[in-house]
């Protein structure tokens, strides 16, 4: 009988060597947990779509970063939900709104553990739900949006924030963004761009979560799905104008993407493992369908063998615990 020269089940006999032989892991310190945190609650609120998912109060929010500081996340990204919306997203640049007074208290309380990171777009700010502020005709104008943008990252510099998560899909934002943090010397603050942010399906439970007032889409700047080649020339455009960090949203539906973009620039690619991603693993495994667990995990590995150095996902402290050592 003849047998194989090559043998590459013998780097898979037993957990100690599949471990010592492995290529890819999804470690505590590459996860960064996103946080709502909601104006006026007496408690926190759970999100129905998003099972283990609330809306905090700024006492909860304090908790929960220092929860995800203690497993070794590496960051938090802010959210905030304010009481009081308008057309112009005023709440986003006041530096009384809920998103700013929450950057400040967990800059103070989890700063010098984790990166404190906000969300830099109008939507949960603005009555209409888009993501910029409103030309006569309805459609979303660019460049008042990129004044509101500055506005928003000044403010958010200001309360603490280390990096500025510009998600709005505007063109020449991060330039913009970049040109006025750097002429009021926040020359430090970091700028991470949602470069390739796909207008896709898997939004709806963080619409949920941030109460959406949304009607219609923002696929006039948000984009195709079917677009791969874009995804890269807008990673690639961003870095150009300055940005620190490129990201590809939704993670798990554009794995091909992350890959491009991550062969194709020099900074670090994140990728955001949304809320639809989230939902439909809580479902099935509550169901009975898959091992919730494995599924948790092992998505965490595909985003990061695409090419992820890090990832959000709103599993990051639990996984976290499960991925830190002697647990």
């Amino acid at each position: 009988m003849s047998f194989p020269v090559h043998r590459p089940r013998r780097l898979r006999q037993s957990p100690a060597v599949r471990r010592l032989v492995s290529e890819t892991d999804a470690v505590p310190r590459r996860l960064v947990l996103p946080l709502f945190v909601r104006e006026g609650l007496a408690e926190p609120v759970p999100i129905g779509s998003m099972p283990g998912v609330v809306q905090h109060t700024m006492d909860s929010l304090r908790r929960a970063a220092t929860d995800a500081a203690e497993v070794g996340v590496g960051g938090v990204m802010l959210f905030g939900v304010p009481a009081v919306r308008d057309a112009q997203g005023s709440g986003a640049d006041d530096p009384n709104g809920i998103l700013n007074l929450a950057t400040t208290a967990l800059a103070q309380e989890v700063g010098d553990a984790l990166v404190v990171q906000t969300d830099l777009c109008l939507d949960e700010f603005t009555d209409h739900g888009h993501c910029g502020v409103l030309a006569p005709d309805g459609t979303v104008d660019n460049d008042a949006s990129l004044e509101r943008y500055a506005s928003m990252a000044l403010a958010q510099a200001r309360a603490g924030s280390a990096m500025l998560g510009l998600s709005g899909m505007m063109d020449g934002q991060v330039g913009h963004v970049r040109a006025a943090l750097d002429a009021e010397g926040f020359t430090d603050t970091l700028i991470l761009a949602y470069s390739a942010k796909y207008a896709g399906a898997f939004y709806g439970p963080f619409r949920e979560a941030v109460d959406s007032q949304l009607k219609g889409d923002r696929r006039t700047y948000q984009m195709d799905p079917g677009n791969a080649r874009e995804g890269v020339r807008e990673a690639l455009l961003d870095v150009d104008e300055g940005a620190d960090v490129v990201m590809v949203k939704p993670a798990l539906p554009y794995l091909d993407v992350l890959a491009e973009v991550r062969a194709s620039v020099d900074v670090p690619v994140w990728a955001y493992q949304v809320s639809g991603e989230y939902a439909m693993v809580e479902a099935a495994a509550a169901n009975g369908w898959i091992d919730r667990r494995g599924a948790i995990l092992e998505s965490l590995t595909a985003i990061r063998r695409a090419g992820a150095d890090v990832i959000l996902t709103y599993w990051a402290a639990e996984a976290a615990r499960w991925l830190s050592p002697g647990r």
